[in-house]
């Protein structure tokens, strides 16, 4: 079954039809990865008889040779508001799903006007959570780059360099390798590391100081995120204790995974979050303020969450990160992420970089 058929199997429980503004989402049902991502440029139909494309002039050759959707063709004269309600009679949609997460409100409005609108109920994203295995094998092909721009980047950090550069060090390698970035790394020297989410500065390296790298590589579209924290020269003994208890917490929650899939039973990314979550504060630090982990694909943030409200069950086939981590303001801060992939066999670790205390 085609992952457009599995969407028209879904719709005919409680819809007519699903329009997808979602660029990630056109990626997974297309295989087409050239619209924007920051302008709307394309929109895809699926009704329960066809489907269609909507986009402009400068994607007709492309759009053309996907014979699962029908062009229609949108411009100045022709816009997608007048092109859509001719479908939607055509179709005879009286029901239609959107993307509610992604659409805009001047694009809902106009919607309304033509059609009945209904939330999707994350559809697509539901299809998304698990992945077969030629997702699986780019995640690991991105994770493997990943690995190893680590190993690169461990030869360039040396006091005095800045955040901004090893930050840019990192996106040249990854580009060098004919690839891209995930995301915009995350370099955080000394006290900036207590900041999950800190926009790399002109800040300079000290001795003996915290050094965070979170980064992530692309490979076919599909996205690596791997954070490491390593010491630029002696670690001190609140350092130490710190990321003893991130990489402790982390391998509680991996060997809990294995060992609750080893016993036939299910877990939910609130449980798993749990024990992580638990294990930093008997230590006396505060709680994670972030999430435990996410799911990883054609987005670096996407389902299954690990979180205090993640309902979601783990699944053979999912891949997502446990990222447990400490922040102390003024001092600093520890995370150490790793992407797992579940297996009926159990959870298998597919990035490989060095997770001990590193002093350089």
């Amino acid at each position: 079954m085609t992952r457009i058929e599995k969407v028209k199997k879904l719709l005919r429980k409680n819809f007519d039809a699903l329009l997808i503004s979602s660029i990630p989402n056109i990626i997974y049902l297309t295989g087409f990865a050239g619209f924007s991502t920051l302008e709307r440029e394309a929109y895809l139909l699926i009704a329960k008889k066809r489907n269609y494309i909507f986009t402009d002039g400068r994607y007709f050759e492309v759009a053309k040779k996907n014979k699962a959707f029908r062009l229609i063709g949108i411009s100045l004269n022709n816009s997608f508001g007048q092109a859509l309600k001719e479908i939607i009679t055509k179709e005879k949609i009286k029901k239609l799903a959107i993307d509610e997460d992604n659409i805009k409100v001047t694009e809902l409005i106009r919607i309304k006007r033509v059609a009945k609108v209904c939330s999707d109920e994350n559809l697509v994203e539901g299809l998304r959570k698990t992945k077969d295995e030629t997702e699986i094998e780019n995640v690991k092909k991105a994770c493997k780059l990943g690995d190893l721009t680590f190993k690169y980047i461990l030869s360039e950090i040396r006091i005095g360099t800045t955040e901004k550069i090893l930050a840019h060090k990192i996106e040249v390698f990854i580009l060098k390798h004919g690839e891209r970035i995930s995301f915009r790394p995350i370099v955080a020297f000394g006290e900036n590391s207590s900041s999950p989410h800190h926009v790399s500065t002109e800040r300079k390296l000290k001795k003996n100081e915290i050094v965070l790298l979170d980064f992530g590589v692309k490979i076919n579209n599909y996205c690596s995120d791997m954070t490491r924290t390593v010491f630029a020269g002696h670690v001190d003994d609140k350092q130490k204790k710190i990321y003893k208890t991130v990489l402790e917490a982390q391998t509680k929650a991996i060997e809990s995974l294995k060992s609750l899939i080893k016993n036939h039973q299910s877990v939910t990314g609130f449980e798993l979050d749990k024990i992580a979550r638990m294990y930093v504060e008997s230590k006396g630090y505060s709680s994670i303020p972030h999430s435990l982990g996410h799911g990883i694909g054609l987005e670096v943030h996407e389902k299954p969450s690990l979180s205090p409200k993640s309902k979601d069950v783990l699944i053979n086939g999912m891949i997502f990160s446990i990222e447990p981590g400490i922040y102390i303001p003024g001092f600093g801060g520890v995370r150490i992420e790793d992407l797992v992939l579940l297996t009926a066999k159990g959870p298998q670790i597919i990035t490989r970089a060095n997770r001990e205390i590193i002093e350089l």
